[in-house]
């Protein structure tokens, strides 16, 4: 297939940025409190932003209340919640389990600087739940400080310092692999492969010096790098690889432990050494864990004083007692109903695709990302075949991809239509379902998605 006239590729460019210019305009008309808040949040903060992700063009939408699975926001748009706080609102919006047990928990005071009796139960259900993989755990304040602290555990278990991490992994913050190298990264020696490529991490691995190998860090699905989910034999290479190399395997389900109720790795029939958690598991509130082998783990036994793990926060009140709570709400059956509600949802999704012919696959060549700062990483200058408008992922997490060199006007076009229809979601794409998210509403979310492919059918066929 030819290339399109450059002028042919202007137009479609021009007639994108039109409409994309038109949707923020309406956008900015129907929110004009939420653009005075943050207007004013731009005097004290740098872009009126202190979490990155939550940043949308204009400018994002300000929330007042949250009840069920709807969000309420300052100019009293009433939306059904699809983001679902990027998978921690799994239990949807003022939980009255949850909020009984933090209001319990808080009739008798909190910041006690010491042991509490909630910290051991949230513990004794984390090891239990997540049983063969985590023997024993360890709490944080989030994912990233999870993440943080078991890399740092195979560091020191191992007396070696590469890490072996993926192009597009996101595992916190300071550990985010989205481009070659991101400058808010810790100074680890990172090596980036190629994820489900098994070929290029081998051939990436047999070029390093013996015994050098610390940890491979992997997520079982790429969560923040697009839903894109970890092949079972390239997972089950990197476990066998691991093993052979003396390095200790990492899986990072701060966002798929909600896949199955012991998580994916379980799933899939694989036994990491560590294991990140964080998000949903705290009830909704400021949670992260990490945990795995005994011998391991023993490593931050104070008695032993190997390794100290502090944090004035980890064993807080709220999250111990909000965490005991939510995890006695989604036993197994809840989980899997919710991810089966997942995968009718997808499915759903790929069904009008298809109906409208947005699943016809087209080429596109991948770009070769160059490393900075002495990071190794692997890539190909490959042709894969994508389709141009398309939904990955597995159960609950979903995320919507456009192809082609206007996909990011597609996506933003896309999200303010849904916002037109009272719909929210990340500009990005991203979703995650609630429990109190319904299979109509899912349909819901269909119906809207199909009227956005009716309206821009011209700008989404065009190459």
């Amino acid at each position: 297939m030819g290339s399109l006239p450059i002028d042919q590729c202007r137009n479609t460019h021009d007639a994108l940025e039109a409409a994309a210019s038109k949707a923020r305009t309406e956008y900015v008309l129907a929110n004009p409190k939420s653009a005075q808040a943050y207007s004013e949040s731009c005097q004290y903060m740098p872009g009126g932003n202190t979490r990155t992700v939550l940043h949308a063009s204009p400018f994002p939408l300000t929330f007042k209340q949250g009840c069920g699975s709807s969000l309420t926001s300052l100019d009293e748009g009433i939306y059904l919640d699809f983001l679902g706080e990027y998978t921690a609102g799994i239990y949807g919006h003022n939980n009255s389990i949850i909020r009984g047990a933090i209001d319990e928990a808080l009739s008798n005071g909190w910041n006690f600087g010491g042991t509490n009796i909630y910290e051991k139960t949230l513990a004794k259900i984390v090891c239990k739940r997540f049983c063969p993989t985590i023997e024993l755990v360890r709490f944080t304040n989030s994912g990233t400080e999870a993440n943080m602290c078991a890399v740092a555990a195979a560091i020191a278990w191992t007396g070696r310092k590469k890490i072996l991490v993926f192009l597009h992994g996101y595992h916190g913050s300071t550990i985010s692999f989205h481009s070659a190298l991101d400058k808010m990264n810790l100074p680890h020696e990172w090596l980036v492969g190629s994820y489900n490529d098994i070929d290029s991490t081998n051939a990436l691995l047999e070029g390093l010096p013996p015994s050098s190998l610390a940890a491979i860090l992997v997520e079982p699905m790429l969560g923040s790098g697009g839903g894109i989910p970890g092949s079972e034999g390239f997972l089950h290479y990197l476990r066998s690889t691991a093993t052979q190399l003396g390095a200790l395997l990492i899986f990072d389900e701060v966002m798929t432990s909600r896949l199955s109720y012991r998580g994916l790795g379980d799933k899939l029939g694989i036994r990491p050494d560590l294991m990140t958690l964080g998000k949903w598991i705290g009830g909704g509130m400021t949670f992260g864990a990490f945990g795995g082998r005994r011998d391991i783990m023993e490593m931050f036994d104070p008695r032993s004083g190997k390794l100290s793990h502090a944090g004035t926060f980890n064993n807080n009140i709220v999250t111990m007692a909000a965490g005991c709570a939510g995890c006695g709400l989604l036993d197994e059956e809840r989980i899997n109903k919710l991810n089966a509600i997942g995968e009718y949802f997808r499915e759903s999704i790929e069904a009008v695709l298809q109906r409208h012919g947005l699943g016809e696959l087209t080429r596109v060549t991948s770009r070769i990302d160059t490393c900075e700062n002495g990071t190794e990483q692997s890539s190909s200058n490959t042709t894969a075949m994508t389709p141009k408008m398309w939904v990955s992922g597995i159960g609950s997490i979903l995320v919507i991809h456009f192809n082609g060199p206007g996909k990011d006007l597609l996506l933003e076009l896309y999200y303010h239509h849904m916002l037109q229809e009272r719909i929210y979601l990340a500009q990005r794409g991203f979703i995650a379902l609630s429990i109190e998210i319904t299979k109509g509403d899912t349909e819901r979310f269909v119906t809207a998605t199909e009227g956005f492919i009716l309206k821009y059918q011209q700008l989404i066929a065009k190459p």
